[in-house]
């Protein structure tokens, strides 16, 4: 690995140990975007939850990008959880060593972490809070405590979005809302013709599409009236299935799905579709969620229709860049005034939005408030020391 560069803002630890509860290498989201900003400036390393292997422990790695490093335990199946987490401790320890890291800050982004990196000592602990994990489909019956000690110990708490830091501001000091951002050029190549992706040249148009994971969060119910009610659209969904059976998934003539795509493969995809749409169901999963994707499909150029997620009616319906709908007649009426619309001065309404967004700003501000941080417990550290 590259070592870190020697004109690192003062005050900032030369390293940042990441500890996720996403896969690297399964849909690129928040933490991608984030780490590989962080990794400009220091040694990054990303260490995932363990994964079954039939085998002795090891350690995956793989060099993602320079200076950041994503470390994969695998663990023996049907280990029993004090037994994995001991493992997971001790391997966490020995990339601590083998990297020699010292001066560091500990990035979480889930509190399942805690019990095998809580006896780590960094200079600054960050809590970025990405989503209400335990409104999750399966989620721990140990995650809430879990979270409650991570609010003790964190310096900084960020959230995914406005719903979700009104739900946070009161449990810590230091909780600062960083709703979605969006690479906006990534994402505006998809306003350029292009050839359609070979599996989606066949699917004839309108085509209403949907990327991200498929699980609890969509309503599956509202996919299928869809579709049923209106054969002549058709409903393109990318994205892996996950905690939810493949085979609930509802089918038809006018429903494709085409499984994951890489990040740099979405602009293709969305430059074939005509209506960008977000079937989210409303229950406890998506109470919080502030989803990436709404700010990438305007900058892809597309209509945005979506069910009320609360986060998306505040930040994108309320000044109408997104049409909302709440049953599946309104949302047919809106993918059917999206599909109408001739004018463009809601596109060049989203532009000038979408021009105030960037990860990049997300990063630095984020940083800025890492760096107060970093005073702050230094200036205690002297005080407890005098």
């Amino acid at each position: 690995m590259t070592p870190p560069p020697s004109s690192l803002p003062a005050g900032l630890p030369p390293d940042l140990i990441c500890l996720s509860h996403l896969r690297w290498h399964w849909v690129y989201q928040r933490p991608q975007h984030l780490m590989t900003r962080a990794a400009r400036t220091r040694r990054v390393f990303v260490v995932e939850e363990p994964r079954e292997h039939a085998g002795p422990p090891r350690l995956q790695v793989e060099q993602v990008a320079e200076n950041l490093l994503v470390f994969t335990p695998e663990c023996p199946p049907g280990l029993p959880r004090a037994e994995c987490e001991a493992l997971q401790q001790a391997l966490l320890d020995d990339v601590c060593a083998e990297h020699g890291i010292q001066d560091f800050a500990l990035w979480y982004y889930t509190p399942m972490a805690l019990p095998f990196a809580g006896h780590l000592a960094p200079a600054v602990t960050i809590y970025d809070c990405m989503d209400e994990l335990s409104a999750f489909a399966g989620a721990s019956p140990r995650l809430r405590a879990l979270e409650a000690e991570l609010f003790r110990r964190a310096d900084l708490v960020f959230t995914g979005g406005l719903s979700l830091y009104e739900a946070k501001r009161d449990l810590h000091p230091e909780v600062y809302a960083f709703p979605s951002s969006v690479d906006v050029a990534h994402f505006a190549d998809a306003r350029r013709p292009r050839p359609d992706p070979l599996d989606q040249a066949g699917i004839p148009h309108p085509r209403l599409g949907f990327y991200g994971v498929l699980d609890e969060r969509l309503d599956l119910g509202l996919v299928a009236e869809l579709a049923r009610r209106r054969p002549d659209w058709h409903l393109v969904l990318v994205g892996p299935v996950a905690k939810i059976a493949p085979e609930t998934l509802p089918q038809g003539p006018n429903l494709h799905y085409l499984g994951p795509k890489r990040y740099e493969e979405l602009p293709a995809y969305l430059a074939g579709w005509d209506v960008a749409l977000m079937p989210f169901a409303l229950n406890d999963s998506t109470r919080f969620i502030s989803p990436t994707k709404t700010p990438e499909f305007l900058a892809a150029g597309l209509p945005v229709v979506s069910t009320p997620v609360r986060d998306v009616v505040r930040t994108w319906g309320e000044p109408g860049l997104a049409r909302i709908g709440a049953t599946v007649a309104e949302v047919e009426a809106a993918v059917a005034a999206a599909l109408s619309e001739q004018d463009d001065r809601r596109q060049a309404r989203a532009d000038r939005c979408l021009a105030e967004l960037s990860w990049d700003r997300t990063w630095a501000r984020m940083d800025q408030l890492i760096t107060s941080a970093l005073t702050r417990t230094a200036a205690r550290t002297r005080c407890s020391t005098t």
